[in-house]
């Protein structure tokens, strides 16, 4: 990594031609993965990306150009390349970077790139066995590995100057039953911002046969009723809702532009009492956690509905500036390649008081989606619609018969207005979001909740 005095000399060379504000982006990243598919071991990658981003903002305008030349001299060259789109006029700078410690960090206890490639091997080779050999309708089994060291080093005009290290290590597999002509899938992942001892709290046999067991629930299923009705979507659902039809909304560029069902709403009510949600990239071991974002902010917890009302955006250095206020340390790219975002970290509804025993037990009859799929938002109007992957009827207050083929279909301001109870439980789910080309680890997570009235699409009686 280039020092400070070589940091300095090129964000001065960056704002050479004027400018309000210059910023490096220095990676080296590490990636391997492992993939199994028909039995066997497909792929197995292993690799360095490494490269620098330099980013200048002049008033409204921003110029981004990239290289994977690290060293001194081919980082000046892409900031003198760079600074030639703000031709301003030359002024004084002075620079002097001060490094920042982080306030949260994320110990490893043991890192991935020290494994042996066979055990990895091995250790997808289990759950790929645990999937297979549960049942003979199960034909088709996929799964995937993959860990991640990311090192970088970001500095800017402001003095701001940070390194950081993140490992992230994730498992997924993918799960096909076939039974004549119906064919069902069940999935399960695991992951987070730790190293290889995700494994002594994760089985991968366990997760394997999860994956399948769900495939082949969903063989034996009815197909799910269509209509208006009371839904109870559980913790271990995921915070796919949350994320999707909410958290997207509260990123201050859609924000900005308009283009948010959450626009100029700030202080108003757009959830019902129960429900508070939180952007937290601090959290112990998430997939979305981090010590300082890609601009060098430090990561920190955002309130964005409390108790129902509107309190916060979600904040990176451009949209903040705008404003003339503080980032929210939401700023993140997928690599150097890319400028930075407004993006979600770990985003999740607060746990509420009832035990969900008792919100299941309250509703005479509806839908229990345990766990979710897909799905499509429009950030513009707050509408979705996402699939099912595994439900149950309620009937009597009870949970009875598995179903299939269900959608759920809403509003997502004035679904989350309609919770009438929350449970005191917390499931999370991870995920790579996709943002303007880009893609990043997030986590999301919802305790159980009920919607008194939801469209779920089905078949009709």
């Amino acid at each position: 990594m280039l020092d400070k005095n070589q940091l300095e000399k090129i964000l001065s060379r960056a704002l050479s031609n004027g400018g309000d504000f210059a910023e490096i982006f220095i990676e080296r990243r590490w990636n391997s993965g492992i993939s199994c598919e028909e039995n066997q071991i497909e792929r197995i990658i292993s690799g360095l990306d490494a490269g620098a981003g330099i980013r200048i903002i002049s008033g409204e305008s921003t110029a981004y150009g990239f290289t994977n030349d690290l060293s001194f001299e081919g980082i000046l060259a892409v900031a003198e390349v760079v600074a030639k789109a703000c031709l301003m006029g030359k002024k004084d700078i002075i620079l002097d970077l001060r490094k920042l410690e982080p306030r949260v960090t994320f110990p490893v206890e043991k890192r991935p790139d020290q494994v042996p490639v066979d055990d990895k091997v091995s250790l997808v080779m289990k759950a790929n066995e645990a999937a297979r050999k549960l049942d003979h309708r199960i034909r088709q089994v996929t799964v995937g590995y993959g860990d991640v060291i990311q090192v970088v080093s970001i500095a800017n005009s402001e003095g701001r100057f940070v390194e950081d290290r993140r490992i992230r290590t994730r498992l997924a597999i993918n799960a096909v039953a076939v039974e004549k002509d119906i064919i069902q899938t069940g999935y399960e992942s695991a992951g987070g911002n730790v190293g290889y001892e995700l494994f002594q709290k994760i089985n991968p046999v366990e997760l394997g046969e999860k994956a399948a067991k769900r495939a082949l629930l969903m063989l034996s299923a009815r197909p799910a009723p269509a209509g208006r009705m009371t839904v109870v979507m559980a913790g271990e659902a995921g915070g796919t809702m949350i994320h999707e039809a909410c958290g997207h909304g509260l990123e201050a560029d859609l924000v900005q532009k308009q283009l948010s069902v959450y626009a100029n709403k700030k202080g108003q009510k757009v959830a019902s009492e129960l429900i508070t949600v939180i952007d937290d990239a601090t959290l112990p071991g998430k997939y979305g956690s981090f010590s300082f974002d890609d601009e060098g902010n430090y990561s920190q917890q955002t309130v964005l509905i409390e108790k129902g009302v509107l309190k916060d955006y979600l904040y990176d250095y451009l949209t903040a500036k705008k404003e003339n206020r503080a980032s929210t340390g939401n700023g993140r790219r997928e690599s150097y390649q890319h400028r930075p975002l407004p993006r979600m970290t770990n985003t999740f509804i607060a746990p509420g008081d009832t035990d969900p025993e008792e919100i299941i037990s309250s509703t005479k009859k509806g839908l229990f989606v345990k766990k979710m799929g897909g799905g499509q938002v429009n950030t513009t109007t707050g509408d979705f619609v996402f699939d099912v992957t595994e439900g149950y009827l309620i009937e009597n207050g009870i949970i009875t018969s598995p179903v299939r083929g269900a959608t759920l279909t809403g509003n997502g301001p004035e679904v989350l207005l309609k919770v009438d109870m929350v449970g005191n439980d917390l499931g999370f789910a991870i995920g790579t979001c996709g943002k303007d080309g880009q893609g990043v680890p997030v986590a999301d997570a919802q305790p159980t909740i009920r919607i008194p009235e939801l469209i779920v699409g089905g078949l009709l009686d």
